[in-house]
């Protein structure tokens, strides 16, 4: 079986069933998110991998745990810091910019509770996850990474080789399972959401 980096996306949290966005608040999971969770546990119980990280937040913690993986926690996998964006929906925003069109990936994050982070700064931590990677992919074996909705975009992005911001283009469900690997020696998504 050709290595691959298996993405798990933790599971649904009350924030991401409505829309905020979840950051460093530490959302525990709701009881569908445990469902979903525990429905991947016979999905990877027959794959043998080199390397499980999980990001140390309780929702992908637990996620982890529940699809029965035993991962080691890798700050660098914490979901993007959205600064004064944490635990606010899209519209809210929209309202409060006074535009229409606002969306986290094309406008800078201000300063919060937290400092955040822009787009850029997530991708230099996928990069450093990816070259974690990296050894157990060329020895031929595959990788679990179980974190966050936006930064496994954005890692995605940047696995392909794209900016930061391209991780627009990959919507990722709450509970799902997606695979990074090659085509040769292409980067490429091998499937996603399933």
């Amino acid at each position: 079986m050709t290595p691959t980096i298996v993405l798990i996306r933790h599971g649904e949290t009350l924030w991401s069933k409505s829309g905020q966005h979840t950051g460093l608040t530490d959302i525990p999971l709701t009881d569908n998110g445990r469902e979903r969770a525990s429905a991947l546990a016979p999905r990877l119980a027959s794959r043998a991998f080199g390397l499980v990280l999980t990001s140390p937040l309780s929702r992908a913690q637990e996620t982890a745990h529940l699809a029965g993986l035993d991962p080691q926690d890798d700050p660098d996998l914490l979901e993007w810091d959205y600064g004064a964006w944490e635990g606010r929906t899209t519209a809210d925003i929209r309202v409060d910019q006074q535009d229409p069109t606002w969306v986290v990936w094309d406008h800078p994050v201000p300063v919060g509770a937290t400092p955040g982070e822009q787009p850029e700064d997530v991708a230099i931590r996928a990069h450093r996850v990816i070259r974690r990677c990296q050894p157990f992919l060329a020895s031929g074996e595959s990788v679990a990474l179980v974190a966050h909705g936006h930064f496994l975009r954005i890692l995605t992005a940047t696995w392909l080789g794209l900016p930061a911001t391209a991780g627009r283009l990959f919507a990722l469900e709450a509970g799902a399972l997606s695979g990074l690997g090659f085509e040769r020696d292409q980067h490429v998504i091998t499937y996603w959401n399933t």
